[in-house]
């Protein structure tokens, strides 16, 4: 339910009651407060609604592009400027934890890649009078085990989570981001018309 017609009610109520029981004071609240509630949609008829021979009525619709600039530029200026994107990126440093990503990738392929080496090695020939590569199979499961040990370690170090940061700054730097932002208020902005505002106005009050 709308808040300034339960304000309102209340007021009317106030009213009532202060007339039927001749209570002054609360007669008093509540025209005072249908006073300021009239006083405000007034207000706000005469920002959006042109009145004959009163002068300056309209003047949100009569100078609506201008009004759509300024906001852009509040916007754009004090919420999402290209210094204010940079330091927001310097400081939201990310820190992802990979573990999980790690164990849950397959390791296999790279078992099979050393295999490969190996027999296209010189030891292959070798390892061909121990049976072939059928002799280092029984380590896969070690194998796979112990690389997603080392990749988890390397991705807890200072150096890797650094370089993770550098990547991610410079793939969403502040002036892409900026220019994202500035796309995404233009859109906006050229959705909004003047009915729109009155009616966020109406509904803040």
């Amino acid at each position: 339910m709308n808040k300034s017609f339960i304000t309102n009610l209340l007021a009317g109520a106030c009213v009532v009651a202060g007339y039927f029981f001749d209570q002054s004071i609360v007669l008093s609240v509540g025209l005072f407060a249908l006073s300021g509630a009239f006083t405000n949609l007034l207000a706000i008829h005469m920002l959006f609604e042109k009145v004959p021979f009163l002068y300056g009525s309209g003047v949100i619709a009569l100078k609506f592009e201008s009004f759509k600039v300024a906001i852009r530029d509040l916007i754009l200026t004090e919420f999402f400027s290209e210094q204010k994107i940079n330091n927001l990126l310097n400081k939201a440093q990310p820190n992802i934890d990979f573990t999980p990503i790690i164990s849950n990738v397959d390791l296999n392929p790279a078992f099979d890649n050393l295999l490969e080496v190996i027999e296209q090695s010189q030891f292959g020939s070798m390892l061909g009078m121990f049976g072939g590569t059928a002799a280092i199979e029984p380590m896969r499961e070690k194998f796979i085990e112990k690389m997603q040990l080392s990749l988890s370690e390397i991705s807890q170090t200072d150096n890797f989570k650094a370089l993770v940061n550098q990547t991610l700054s410079q793939g969403n730097s502040a002036q892409s981001l900026h220019v994202t932002v500035l796309k995404l208020v233009d859109e906006r902005l050229d959705e909004l018309t003047p009915k729109m505002v009155k009616e966020i106005i109406q509904t803040m009050i």
